[in-house]
């Protein structure tokens, strides 16, 4: 199949080129940037020489549905709520990894986001992409919201305990730390090397827009509405994702009984690993690959469980995440073309 990219200029649509590059069942298609159209691939990404060279292109719905079988959108927000529509309705799949179609409500999309929202039509035909969760979603679905990097980190870290109603549920903290590729690759204050070299900052305190998706998800899945405290912070780092999770426990439980929980809940997904009882994950040990790694310990003072959960935004949480839900919709192995082993060191 060949899978077209939109926001070809991205960190997120490298990503998909690696993985596509060595996916059996795909090719890299059309490549769209309105801003380079014309402009080889290889010129902005000169890694990419010999590999893939075509031009960039503008935006044609037609063209894109004629020369392609899927779509995958890494643009800005705001930006796929009026290409996601044409696409669809001229019988392409689509993946979209901004955020305009994970939120259900408009008005809560458009509080958040500070966007027009999608049309209603098309939020009602959108399924959330995260693929251990939704797999059967997934396989019959022609529109896929890929999750957020920090919403893929945080869920999977926190949905076996909540299903299990040991969790007080107005007790979740997440402490949340990414690298600097995940605020793109476009020029900005945040991104300059003086700014974050040596330094670490907080940001968007209570107003990151992966909160409701958090929380929409994390409510969905436990039955129960649920409000959690988030707080991001940019790290000195390329790639990364940690997430430090805090929840209060209802009952004595040990980190082996909590242990055994997770690795009943994740044990058909490969891409999840629970780390053995005292062993914590780190990000350098997920980098460049589709693994989220899950630590777990239980504080028996405070009877408190802290949950270490760690990705590569641009992979499982982007890119990697996006090739596993295409997998699922056309009934490949959700493992095509994405067994690699983390880079180390």
């Amino acid at each position: 199949m060949k899978a077209a990219l939109i926001g070809g200029t991205g960190y997120g649509s490298i990503e998909l080129v690696r993985f596509i590059n060595q996916h059996p069942y795909l090719e890299v298609g059309t490549v769209v940037s309105n801003s380079q159209a014309g402009v080889g691939f290889s010129e902005i990404y000169p890694h990419l020489s010999n590999i893939v060279d075509q031009p960039l292109e503008t935006f044609n719905a037609d063209r894109l549905a004629e020369e392609n079988e899927i779509v995958f959108l890494a643009t800005p927000s705001g930006v796929s709520s009026r290409l996601v529509p044409p696409l669809l309705d001229r019988g392409i799949k689509c993946i979209d990894l901004s955020g305009d179609f994970r939120l259900r409500s408009a008005d809560e999309y458009e509080s958040w986001y500070k966007h027009s929202p999608a049309d209603e039509k098309y939020l009602k035909q959108a399924t959330y992409g995260l693929s251990e969760i939704y797999p059967e979603k997934i396989k019959t679905s022609s529109l896929i919201a890929n999750p957020g990097c920090y919403s893929t980190a945080s869920i999977l870290g926190l949905l076996p305990i909540l299903k299990t109603n040991l969790a007080e549920y107005e007790s979740i903290v997440i402490d949340a730390k990414s690298g600097v590729s995940g605020s793109g690759r476009g020029l900005s204050l945040t991104n300059h090397f003086a700014e974050i070299n040596e330094n670490l900052k907080a940001y968007k305190l209570g107003a990151h827009q992966h909160i409701p998706e958090i929380e929409q998800i994390l409510s969905d899945e436990s039955g129960g509405p649920i409000k959690i405290s988030f707080t991001t912070h940019l790290v000195p780092m390329n790639r990364g994702i940690m997430c430090s999770i805090y929840v209060k426990l209802k009952e004595t439980v040990t980190t082996n009984e909590v242990h055994q929980i997770y690795s009943e809940f994740y044990k058909i997904n490969p891409f999840i690993r629970i780390r053995p009882e005292g062993n914590v994950p780190s990000t350098k040990e997920v980098l460049g690959s589709n693994y989220c790694d899950i630590g777990l310990h239980v504080d028996q003072r405070t009877n408190r469980l802290t949950i270490i959960s760690v990705i590569d935004n641009l992979v499982k949480g982007a890119a990697g995440q996006a090739i596993q839900n295409v997998n699922l919709q056309n009934g490949w192995d959700e493992r095509t073309g994405l067994i690699d082993i983390p880079l180390y060191p």
